[in-house]
Formats: C-alpha cells, sequence, structure tokens
C-alpha cells in the first residue's frame, strides 16, 4: 500500500493503473487531433457527461432516456469512428515490434498500384496517388471524399477514367486502404520548376517538400510515369523500376530504418 484516502487505500499497481490509462487516451487524442473524429468524440464526452449529471441531480426523466441509449452506444461508436479505427489498426501494424513477430513481405498495395499504374499510362489517363508512409496529411485528405476502400487495380482505373467524377486531383493511400480521392495537393512555389511540368507534377513536388509522403504521378499528355519524394522527381519508371522502387520504400526493414534515422539525426 503506498497511502490511504478516506476508505480507499492506493496501491502501486492503482498508480500504474491510472497512468495507462492516462497514455492510452493521450495518444488516442493525439491520433484524432485536428480531425472531425476529435469534435465528435468531444461531443460523445459531452453527452456521457450529461448522463452522470442526470443520474448525480436524481432526474428520473432523462436518466431513463441516456440509460436506453447505452445500449447503443458501443456500436455507434464503432459506427461513427470505423474510418480512425481502421487507421489506428494500420498504425499499431506498422509498429516495429508488431512488425518482428510476423512475415516480412511486401506490401499486397504494391502490386495493384503498379499494374493500375502501367494500364494508365498505356491509356493515357492521368493520375496522382499519394503514398503515405510516416507522417499523415489529415488536411489534405478532408478536401477530398471518403473512400476508405481497400486498394485494388480496377478501384484505382474506375477513379481516374475522365469519365469518374473522381479523377481530378489525388488519391491518398495508407498501407492497403484508399482513404480519400479528389484530394487537393498544395502546389510548389519554386519559381525555377520546369514550367513543361502539369498542375499534377506542380502538386506532387508541393506536397512531397512538407511530408515523407511517396508520390506516383502519371501523366496524360505522355503517359510518362514519375514519383516525387522530398521534393525530388524522378521519371521514366517501367513494370521492373517501380515495383522495386516502391518494395525498397514500403519494406519494413527500410521503414524501421527511416525511423531510427530520423530519431537519432
Amino acid at each position: 500500500m503506498l497511502f490511504r484516502v478516506g476508505f480507499f487505500t492506493v496501491h502501486i499497481v492503482d498508480v500504474l493503473d491510472i497512468i495507462l490509462v492516462a497514455l492510452v487516451f493521450y495518444k488516442i487524442y493525439q491520433f484524432i487531433r485536428g480531425s472531425i473524429a476529435a469534435r465528435m468524440m468531444l461531443g460523445l464526452l459531452l453527452i456521457l457527461l450529461l448522463s452522470m449529471l442526470a443520474d448525480l441531480a436524481n432526474l428520473s426523466g432523462t436518466s431513463w432516456i441516456f440509460s436506453n441509449l447505452k445500449t447503443v452506444w458501443v456500436i455507434a461508436f464503432v459506427i461513427i469512428f470505423q474510418p480512425e479505427f481502421r487507421r489506428l489498426l494500420l498504425y499499431i501494424g506498422q509498429n516495429p515490434i508488431i512488425q518482428k513477430l510476423v512475415r516480412e513481405e511486401s506490401p499486397r498495395f504494391i502490386e495493384e498500384v503498379v499494374g493500375a499504374a502501367l494500364e494508365l499510362a498505356q491509356k493515357n489517363f492521368g493520375a496522382l496517388i499519394v503514398l503515405l508512409r510516416e507522417t499523415g496529411i489529415k488536411s489534405v485528405v478532408e478536401t477530398g471524399l471518403p473512400v476508405q476502400a481497400q486498394v485494388s487495380k480496377p478501384l484505382l482505373m474506375s477513379i481516374f477514367n475522365p469519365r469518374s467524377p473522381l479523377h481530378d486531383g489525388a488519391i491518398v493511400i495508407e498501407g492497403d486502404v484508399i482513404l480519400a480521392a479528389k484530394c487537393q495537393l498544395p502546389l510548389i512555389q519554386d519559381p525555377n520548376v520546369d514550367p513543361a511540368f502539369g498542375m499534377r507534377h506542380r502538386a506532387a513536388m508541393g506536397l512531397s517538400e512538407q511530408t515523407d509522403a511517396l508520390i506516383l504521378v502519371v501523366s496524360e499528355e505522355t503517359g510518362i510515369i514519375s514519383l516525387v519524394e522530398k521534393g525530388v522527381m524522378t521519371r521514366n519508371y517501367n513494370e521492373e523500376t517501380l515495383s522495386q522502387k516502391l518494395k525498397e520504400a514500403f519494406a519494413p526493414a527500410t521503414r524501421r530504418r527511416s525511423k531510427l534515422t530520423e530519431i537519432f539525426n
């Protein structure tokens, strides 16, 4: 026992339990901070607070309403925050400790993205694909339309078909999930950029200066496949070189080394 407060005795386990719960809530708040989910979370907490106040004030009618709502709160919570749950699980799965416990292999989305990029290039369909790594871009994702679907070649081809209402703008991919489509990216402001580059290339370069994302661009005019990373554009990728580059960029071991480099630098 550490100390006593009235009738309650506080042990070291109780202190550790409080610290752990506080840490979990703090990490969840950090994860959703700045998004629509954060405002919805505050709304749910307000409803919970009103429920507690109604019980303390012996408001029988109000307490009855809230007590009946409690049975559906868990289901409603899961439905409302489904996108955030998926992103959270993906974030946990990318933890180095978790990845050590599973077999390391190239992410499944690479094959789908490479296949779609090649066919889009053959058809001269323009495309702008943001592949997230460590840095999140919530503000960019929220400019587009939510998709929350598994990455697949047919879906990518459908989105970037010129007849699709979603073909303008960028799609954002995190892991195996397309978060949103028709997203607006910040344009690069450097006046020395080659004037031959179109809006897609300028947008890709603009975003790459602010994040560690890898951005894939398919030119609508030439069908050339380009990759932009840290403000640098490399062009003329084919199936072999594109697949190799993406596997190197998203291999679990590579991502761990990159994270360690950031920490020690």
